[in-house]
């Protein structure tokens, strides 16, 4: 095992490299096309085997890409933002044909307007596409979460495609130093993959489904998909288990920092779950008795570790990096539901929303989510939903505001 200095982008592509991926179809978009330029580097340079297509969208990269899985080959594309949103309709296609392969995401608001900033609205927009879902904190996790899906999306009881999702700019482009374990230790935990008999050859015909079905046969191949990303959870615990085994370390559908005791928990994914880590610290040196508790899946839903991470909490702030229009938060909607009628749940579930389209979430405001959860759990009332977004924000907007509206009325009086 060596040690290196390495964006997440880098931690991405050197996970594709140790997975001994066969093919990568894929298309550049920011902040994503790093991880797809390394490969193509190293496979120039001799140093990978690897097959890196550039295709003519994001929408023929994942339909090559589940075309390419469906015969027996290891794939490994990535995307971002926009991209992912223009591939999803094969997104639900591809795991249709429960085609195992990995797609990395690298997280970036969606337009409009435009950002190049990252918050989870591509990646939520997917997570009832049928892929299965895990959420990278650190440059170290993209690494690992890229071995990890590739073995768990081709586990036989499972064979569903795994998006692995990173933070645009706050991981992509971040250098940490990372793990890196031996090819050898790698091939152990991730053998050659082996498609069985599922798999299309030309010398041995078979068949996938139909172009055409009712209600009562569609309804049963849905079902299917959905069985099987139950049975990744039960997946899951055998595979962490070899991982642990090979890289040495533990990979749980759950991070628990500081909870088992905590009185107030944060719930939040992604690269802002080292600022909760932080803000946990603060707190508890300030004696206030906090915690933090993350979600590295989302999709199959954790739902019996959530519960016991949370159980008997006085209460929970969830910070969504993500808007459902007219809802709110898609973490407290999914967390109210999966706690709703559980006779252990937190006295207090509070929602807010930050961290859109790149915005900080500063360590004071981890501080003021606590206290207002808390004082909501002492007055015995729901803590109200809020919007993440402070004075001085508010003044840059009307100042932009004031400049956008004084040059319309300079181009009116000029007749333009």
């Amino acid at each position: 095992m060596s040690r290196l200095l390495m964006t997440g982008n880098a931690a991405a592509a050197w996970g594709a490299r140790l997975a001994d991926v066969d093919y990568v179809p894929a298309f550049p978009i920011t902040p994503q096309t790093e991880i797809v330029e390394t490969l193509e580097h190293w496979r120039e340079t001799g140093e990978i085997q690897t097959r890196v297509v550039m295709m003519e969208s994001e929408h023929s990269a994942v339909a090559a890409a589940g075309a390419a899985a469906v015969t027996g080959v290891r794939v490994f594309t990535a995307t971002s933002s926009q991209g992912l949103l223009y591939a999803m309709e094969m997104l639900y296609t591809v795991a249709g044909w429960r085609a195992p392969f990995v797609l990395v995401n690298v997280s970036r608001g969606i337009a409009a307007p435009i950002t190049l900033e990252p918050d989870h609205q591509d990646i939520l927009a997917a997570r009832d596409s049928g892929f299965l879902q895990i959420h990278c904190a650190s440059v170290q996790e993209v690494l690992d979460a890229v071995l990890f899906a590739h073995c768990w999306s081709e586990h036989p009881a499972v064979r569903l495609p795994v998006i692995v999702n990173l933070d645009g700019f706050h991981l992509s482009f971040t250098r940490e130093p990372v793990e890196v374990p031996d090819a050898e230790a790698v091939s152990r935990f991730l053998p050659p993959f082996d498609p069985g008999e599922a798999s299309f050859r030309a010398s041995k015909p078979v068949s996938r489904a139909v172009a055409v079905l009712g209600g009562g046969p569609y309804s049963y191949f849905r079902y299917q998909m959905h069985r099987a990303a139950e049975a990744a959870l039960v997946a899951h615990e055998a595979i962490a288990v070899g991982f642990q085994r090979a890289c040495g370390r533990r990979w749980d559908l759950v991070e628990v920092y500081r909870a088992e005791d905590a009185e107030v928990v944060f719930f939040l994914t992604g690269s802002y779950a080292t600022k909760a880590r932080d803000a946990v610290d603060h707190l508890r040196a300030a004696g206030v008795a906090a915690g933090l508790v993350r979600p590295r899946v989302l999709r199959p839903y954790p739902r019996e570790a959530i519960r016991t991470a949370l159980r008997g909490k006085r209460g929970v702030v969830v910070l969504d990096q993500n808007l459902s229009m007219g809802q709110g938060g898609v973490l407290h909607t999914e967390l109210a539901a999966a706690l709703y009628g559980w006779p252990g749940a937190p006295r207090v579930l509070a929602s807010f929303i930050g961290g859109l389209g790149g915005r900080d979430v500063a360590l004071e405001e981890f501080r003021e989510m606590a206290r207002e959860t808390l004082r909501a759990a002492d007055q015995g009332h729901e803590a109200p939903r809020r919007l993440l977004y402070t004075a001085q924000e508010l003044r840059e907007v009307r100042k932009l505001q004031g400049i956008a509206l004084a040059e319309r009325e300079d181009m009116a009086k000029e007749g333009m």
